[in-house]
């Protein structure tokens, strides 16, 4: 609709910002609480409401039990209140209508059968507050899988092989943002070749910058160089004068 009016007025270029269901992928030789905090900050973060939100998380089996183990130990961690209040995490969703649908999707989850390992309800008896919510034992045909949340609510996959996982995070209508976590540099590079996402972050997830290394930062500043340069093709115009 916005790309027909604009080709219909005066042709201008338009960019959209379509949403996000991005994957966060936990090979077995990872640092595994590196990894966790990461995840959660990567999903948690302004209470979900994150269009690059990691809301899909991809843990190889072999760590699997850990990690969820882990992940539900900082989901019960983190405080929820009033965000102006020193210490807090996590503040409210934007509105009652926002609070009912992440709801829905939490309800959805319980109901296609997914593993409901914390969280799950109203934060408190006023405001738009929910608690952190962690599901486990996901599968990518469910609801809570495939639909952009906008909330507070972690999704946990197993996978079992390197091509699986890459196969499955791309099978997504988004293509947003994306992330890995191993300490084969040449596994990362792999994946920023192979995964269909507009930024692809090794070894940390959007703001959380925590141990990097050069080897670390190899694939990210790839990806990054290149998402500078085509913003700026897309907001300014090229002329050639001779």
């Amino acid at each position: 609709m916005v790309q027909v009016a604009a080709a219909n007025s005066n042709l201008k270029n338009v960019t959209l910002e379509l949403g996000g269901k991005s994957p966060v992928i936990v090979y077995a030789d990872a640092d595994l609480d590196l990894a966790v905090e990461a995840a959660h900050q990567g999903l948690f973060f302004n209470a979900g409401q994150c269009c690059a939100a990691g809301s899909r998380t991809y843990i190889q089996a072999e760590i699997y039990d850990e990690f969820v183990r882990k992940c539900v130990a900082r989901a019960r961690s983190r405080v929820v209140g009033d965000p102006m209040q020193a210490g807090v995490e996590q503040g409210p969703q934007v509105s009652q209508l926002q609070l009912d649908s992440v709801l829905s999707y939490i309800e959805t989850g319980k109901r296609e059968g997914a593993r409901l390992c914390c969280g799950g309800h109203r934060h408190g008896t006023t405001g738009y507050f929910i608690e952190p919510t962690v599901f486990a034992d996901v599968t990518d045909d469910m609801t809570i899988a495939r639909e952009e949340i906008f909330g507070p609510v972690q999704t946990l996959l197993k996978f079992e092989t390197v091509e699986e996982s890459i196969e499955r995070a791309n099978n997504s209508e988004y293509g947003l943002a994306s992330a890995v976590f191993t300490n084969d540099l040449d596994l990362a590079l792999k994946a920023s070749q192979q995964i269909r996402a507009g930024t692809l972050w090794a070894v940390s997830y959007t703001h959380l910058r925590a141990h990097e290394t050069p080897e670390h930062l190899v694939c990210r500043l790839l990806l990054e160089k290149k998402k500078k340069n085509n913003l700026i093709e897309q907001v300014f115009k090229t002329k050639t004068s001779n």
